[in-house]
């Protein structure tokens, strides 16, 4: 058996900030703010001024994104939310757990975001928001969505867990950040996210004076003031340690951006005409949380790929609307884009750091 390759590369990735890391932690435990300390401000500033948006709230994780933002917008039980069906389950999760409806709208078959063009068909008066994800790195159809939202008066959250670091240039051709495209931008530090922490963290992004007030009370219990409960909120703070980590990560975080686009190219070259992938749309980037290709017979294709050391992953293997727990949000005609992305997608070893060698060796062994 061949040696086998990292799916996310964390490693040589620490290799190369270790003493950066280091310093920055040590900080921390000098001066003993564990929770809300000043690299948690530092932090913020940083990430805001990086995506443009007014506001950075930092938070405990991405789905305490989520969770704060939809708490910000009071949503009611009983109140729907517009979302795709393809995504980790913590998209529909949240408005769930709020005693929401998600209403599921099918993808686009080739970049496997929601398609804009049914999320119209899905408001009702009952709507609250729209909640796209910008999967594998690359931002949904937000001029088309950001349109919608504004003829229905609803807000939009991006669901950007996986997209921190994406271009998007719309019909204006003017180029924004993801997490700066809508009302809420959301994303997650998780450690294997492009931009990742070593436990759990994210953060909310808004440039909503207003709204980011709420969020802010929202992930301290509710608290405009010290034992001054002003509404309910949770325990969602990202800790300094978390935030002393981002922060050293962040030295390096562009040239990891372009390495991403280059190898992401690369494989798009690699397998043109041979292999379909998930499409780039012109005008976006994809960061390329993850790099997904589409296969037949997939369970049969990863064992002979884990039997020459490279590993593969399935984001995602079940539509939420046909998860266990979210059957009751079953969508009239089902969701057949979405059903047969399931089926096939699979994705392949993708980091800032993977050499060309254990590149070619992946799409080598793929193609044969």
């Amino acid at each position: 058996m061949s040696s086998k390759l990292e799916f996310v590369d964390l490693k040589t990735q620490y290799a190369a900030l270790k003493g950066s890391i280091a310093e920055r932690m040590q900080r921390v435990l000098d001066h003993g703010q564990y929770i809300m300390g000043p690299e948690v401000k530092e932090l913020e500033a940083q990430l805001a001024a990086y995506t443009g948006a007014r506001h950075c709230i930092t938070v405990a994780s991405g789905t305490e994104a989520l969770l704060i933002a939809l708490m910000a917008l009071d949503l009611k039980p009983g109140d729907e939310v517009v979302t795709t069906p393809f995504t980790f389950a913590a998209t529909a999760e949240m408005i769930v757990l709020l005693g929401g409806v998600p209403v599921f709208a099918d993808i686009e078959p080739d970049t496997c975001n929601i398609d804009a063009a049914l999320i119209e068909a899905r408001i009702t008066p009952r709507t609250r928001a729209i909640m796209p994800v910008s999967l594998y790195g690359q931002a949904a159809d937000m001029d088309a969505i950001n349109a919608i939202a504004q003829r229905h008066r609803l807000p939009v959250i991006e669901d950007a867990a996986q997209s921190f670091g994406a271009d998007y240039a719309g019909l204006d051709d003017v180029k924004r950040k993801s997490c700066n495209l809508s009302t809420f931008g959301c994303t997650s530090f998780f450690p294997s996210k492009p931009l990742g922490c070593y436990g759990d963290g994210g953060a909310i992004f808004t440039s909503d004076d207003r709204l980011a007030q709420a969020c802010r009370e929202i992930r301290v219990h509710g608290q405009s003031a010290r034992y001054t409960h002003t509404r309910v909120g949770v325990g969602g703070r990202m800790d300094t340690l978390q935030c002393a980590i981002v922060l050293a990560k962040l030295e390096r975080f562009e040239w990891e951006v372009q390495q991403r686009l280059a190898i992401g190219a690369r494989y798009n070259e690699m397998l043109a005409g041979k292999l379909p992938v998930v499409a780039q749309r012109a005008g976006r980037t994809s960061v390329f949380a993850q790099y997904t290709v589409f296969v037949e017979d997939r369970a049969a294709v990863q064992a002979k790929l884990t039997a020459q050391g490279i590993p593969t992953a399935v984001h995602y293997p079940l539509p939420i609307n046909q998860q266990p727990a979210y059957r009751a949000w079953q969508v009239p005609g089902g969701t057949p884009h979405a059903e047969r992305a399931a089926a096939r997608v699979m994705s392949l070893p993708m980091s800032a750091d993977l050499t060309p060698a254990d590149q070619e060796r992946v799409v080598h062994a793929l193609l044969a």
